[in-house]
This record gives structure tokens, C-alpha cells and sequence, in this order.
């Protein structure tokens, strides 16, 4: 038996006896008076609770009901509460703009907005601690596998994003329960103190909780933010095993002195990355902190269309900077038996052979269903079973998957990725690179740094043997714009920079 229902999720795990005690960082903002400890028989409760005041609010069966509210796993906990009921949750991060949420509030037309901060919303309204306490609990409604079941949006990374509409046949069965069935090393034991620190708006929060849950570890951790003064002192006083992290929050807490002299990192055996892109820097030093005789990192690569295409695995072996060039741009290999990836020319569409490079498609059975207020778009972007990721990338003979860029950020004759990450590797100061490809110029590297200054000397002698860039621009940490997972916006920040034109890339598959 498998966690196919979200609505149901926390009673079932409680009828197995589930021992996993949560602790969270922060108490709940649903429940601000209720702790930062829960037992899986304390959330099915919770969630029963949530499921009533939704109800109470007067949601019905397929209505949609919007959450809106800042970063927290009870996120999680009212998505399963309005699935509870037959309502279909749209979870918004709180890191939209203005009028970003606007646009998407007005395509859901949600029944119920349950919001933090005030949204400027005009419809239905209710502040995320007034739910509870609203009366018995509803009775549990059931729906169909193919039916809509959740809404996530995409990180937004080159404008609005697009809201993703799954089912419980993509994203519960096949994501959810593969990744809650056993497989070595890569999934939690009884023993193992498991830890998130992610956007839990977003659509990996789905498919983690039911599966990290599903394992019984002995203690769940919850992390809401990438603040090391706040996230850290959780990891030292309950010792995770098992880290899943976003790559900009990985970032941040990889140079904190706190993290270095009490070593919260020792006893983790794997640290997980989705999201987004991971420097091999990053990887190294935390494979290097970890006290465990061969530490491992899973490295996950796919969309909020899609779930996971492909899964790789790296070493302190592999990202040893005495290799060549160690990159984190092979991506691995496809999902055994779930996914299948070619390669087309992005303007003919044509299949190309191994190892040329060009835009990446994808065929899983855990494509979504579609985009909300968006048919048009969903359609321009499915090919039968295909689906464009917008990635431009090459597969080799083996079956492996390198990563090259976005086709919206693409410039002639290099990869940006592969760039930026060599730049990280070389320059220890600099904390990220984003390099901008504009026609009739040099590449443009965007940096910040530790100390808000860049030795031009040093500079030099990291590009010295790169194809020819233009002269960095120095920003700091706060002026660089970035989504809810920590994913640089590019397209804001190419509209920053004066004078610079819009990319080579033609957006086609955003």
C-alpha cells in the first residue's frame, strides 16, 4: 500500500503507527500557539481541523482554493486539507509580485483565497490562522486518478509564471510512489533524521511529503527559510542524515562560520538538490563536511511539468577539483523506465543524433495535465507525447544528459552554465554568476561576492583561458533578483542592466 491519497495522507500514516516525530523551525503559521514538535497522529489531526474551516468557508467539491502565504510546510498541510474535501489547492509562493499573483488569482478564479499579508485580493478571503476550530470534520471526498488534484507554479524565472495543473495519476503515482518505494542508500530508514529545506509552495514539496513520510524516519526536520542563525541551530541539536536543500539556499550556508564550528552537516550520508542548477564547488564542501565515510549526493533534474527526468549521483570522487573540469551539468541518466529524453534542432524540430547538441524533449507518464487559463500555451508546447522542456542540452551514447542552457539564455559558441560554474570553482569570493548573452556583445558576467568587491586581477587570471566575456558588473547580494526557489530572474535582471538588448535565445519554449 502506497500514499495515494493526499487527503487521507496523515491518518493512514498514524494507522501504520508511524514514529516520526516533525520538528520545525518556527511553529506553525496555522497553529501558532501549538509548538515546534508534532507526532503524524498530531497532523492528521491538524489537517482535519483545516479540512472543517475550508469546508466551513462554504468550498466545494472541484472548486479551487488559492494559499498564499509565507514559506512553511503547513503549505502542505492545507493542500491536504482542501484535497480532503474535493477542493483542488493552488499553491502561490508569497514571492510573487504584485501583479504576478494578480494575474494568476484572476486565471484560478479560486473559491477561497487563504492568504498571509495582505494580497489585495477581492474575492473570498481568510487569514491563514482563522481556519481552524470551524466545526466536526467534513466527510473525506474521493476522486478520480486522472481528475485535477493540485495546481503548482512554475519558479517564473522569465516572467508570469504558468500554473501546472497534475492528477493523482502523475504526480502521486508516478512520482510519489516511486520515490516512497525502497531503493539503497537513496531513501530514508527507521534510523535516519530526514531535513527539508525547500519552497514548500512548490510542486517538489508534493511529491516529498508523502514519500519522505512514507519511510518512517525517526525525526522529520523543517527549515522555512536560508537564514544559518535560524536554520542551523535545528541541524546541530537534532543531527540530520539526510538533507534536502534549495541550491541558493546550499549557497548561503556553506560558508557560515556557525556551520563550519558545529558541524551540522557530520552525520548527513545524502544531501538531495532540486530546483535549479548546483555548482560542483557547492557539492564538493558539503561532501567534505559530512564526517561519513562516503557521503553521497542525489542530484535530481526536471520541471514542475514533468516531476524528475533524471537522477545522478556524485562522489567527493567526482567533483574532486584535480579532475578535469568536474562539472554538475551531466545531469545523469533518465528515470529507469519512466522517462524517455531526445534531442531535436530547436528551430526544425528534427530528432538529432547523440552527443549534438539542442532542445531537450521529454515523454513521462507524469506529465501534467495542463495550464490553467493557458490551453494555447500547454498545446505549443506538447509534441504527442513530447514535451518541451525548453532546455537546450545533448544526450550522449550512453544515454547520458548534459545540460548546456536555457534556450531563452542561450549565446553563440559556449554554454553559459558550464561558464558560470567555472567561474564559481575559481573564485571562492564570488557568490553567484549569471552571464547574459545579448547580440552585438560579450557576454555579460553578473556577479555578487562575499565581500560586495572583485580583485580585477584575480578576475583576469579565472577567465584567462575562457572564450571572451565582457567586464563584470558587481551587484550586491539583495539587488539580485531571484524567484521563491532561489533561481536568479533573468529577465529582470537583463531589464536592470542598461543598454543590454534581448538575449540570442527566442523564449519560444518558456
Amino acid at each position: 500500500m502506497k500514499p495515494l491519497d493526499l487527503g487521507t495522507l496523515f491518518d493512514t500514516l498514524a494507522d501504520r503507527n508511524s514514529p516520526t516525530v516533525v520538528h520545525l523551525e518556527r511553529p506553525f503559521d496555522v497553529a501558532p500557539d501549538g509548538g515546534t514538535a508534532y507526532t503524524i497522529p498530531d497532523l492528521a489531526g491538524l489537517v482535519r481541523d483545516l479540512a472543517a474551516g475550508i469546508a466551513a468557508a462554504g468550498v466545494r467539491p472541484g472548486q479551487h482554493v488559492a494559499v498564499c502565504k509565507p514559506n512553511h510546510w503547513d503549505i502542505m498541510l492545507l493542500a491536504c486539507a482542501a484535497i480532503r474535501i474535493g477542493a483542488v489547492p493552488a499553491l502561490l509562493s508569497d514571492h510573487l509580485s504584485a501583479a504576478a499573483l494578480r494575474i494568476l488569482l484572476e486565471r484560478l478564479d479560486p473559491a477561497l483565497l487563504i492568504a498571509g499579508p495582505d494580497t489585495g485580493w477581492t474575492g473570498r478571503t481568510v487569514a491563514v490562522r482563522d481556519l481552524r476550530g470551524s466545526g466536526a470534520d467534513p466527510v473525506v471526498h474521493r476522486r478520480p486518478d486522472d481528475a485535477p488534484l493540485i495546481v503548482n507554479h512554475t519558479s517564473g524565472t522569465t516572467g508570469v509564471p504558468k500554473l501546472v495543473v497534475h492528477s493523482t495519476a502523475t504526480l502521486i503515482r508516478r512520482l510519489a510512489d516511486f520515490e516512497a518505494s525502497p531503493m539503497p542508500l537513496l531513501t530514508a530508514t527507521r534510523k535516519d533524521v530526514v531535513a527539508s529545506a525547500i519552497s514548500f509552495a512548490h510542486g517538489r514539496a508534493v511529491t516529498w511529503t508523502p514519500s519522505a513520510l512514507w519511510h518512517r524516519p525517526r525525526k522529520l526536520l523543517i527549515v522555512t527559510g536560508d537564514d544559518p542563525r535560524t536554520a542551523l541551530p535545528l541541524f546541530t541539536e537534532h543531527r540530520p542524515t539526510i538533507v534536502e536543500c534549495l541550491p541558493a539556499t546550499y549557497v548561503r550556508w556553506q560558508n557560515d562560520a556557525a556551520a563550519r564550528r558545529h558541524g551540522p552537516f557530520r552525520d548527513v550520508r545524502l544531501f538531495i538538490s532540486t530546483f535549479d542548477a548546483v555548482h560542483p564547488s557547492t557539492v564538493r564542501g558539503y561532501l567534505a563536511a559530512s564526517h561519513r565515510r562516503f557521503p553521497l549526493w542525489l542530484q535530481g533534474w526536471g520541471q514542475t511539468e514533468t516531476g524528475p527526468l533524471t537522477l545522478r549521483v556524485m562522489t567527493r570522487r567526482s567533483v574532486d577539483r584535480r579532475r578535469l573540469r568536474p562539472t554538475t551539468r551531466h545531469l545523469g541518466w533518465p528515470v529507469p523506465f519512466r522517462t524517455r529524453l531526445k534531442v531535436v534542432d530547436p528551430e526544425t524540430l528534427i530528432d538529432l543524433p547523440a552527443g549534438q547538441p539542442g532542445l531537450i524533449l521529454a515523454r513521462t507518464g507524469a506529465r501534467c495535465l495542463g495550464y490553467v487559463a493557458e490551453e494555447e500555451r500547454w498545446h505549443s508546447k506538447v509534441d504527442g507525447r513530447w514535451f518541451h522542456t525548453g532546455d537546450i542540452g545533448l544526450v550522449d551514447r550512453l544515454g547520458g544528459v548534459r545540460l548546456l542552457d536555457r534556450e531563452v539564455d542561450t549565446a553563440p559558441g559556449l554554454s553559459c552554465m558550464e561558464i558560470e560554474d567555472l567561474i564559481d570553482d575559481r573564485l571562492p569570493e564570488v557568490t553567484e554568476c549569471v552571464l547574459l548573452g545579448s547580440p552585438g556583445r560579450l557576454p555579460l558576467p553578473v556577479l555578487t561576492t562575499t565581500s560586495g568587491r572583485l580583485d580585477e586581477d584575480a578576475w583576469a587570471e579565472a577567465v584567462a583561458d575562457l572564450p571572451p566575456l565582457g567586464r563584470p558588473v558587481l551587484l550586491p547580494e539583495g539587488d539580485m533578483p531571484r524567484t521563491a526557489t532561489g533561481k536568479v530572474r533573468r529577465l529582470e535582471l537583463r531589464g536592470r542592466l542598461a543598454g543590454l538588448a534581448a538575449g540570442h535565445g527566442s523564449g519560444r519554449w518558456t
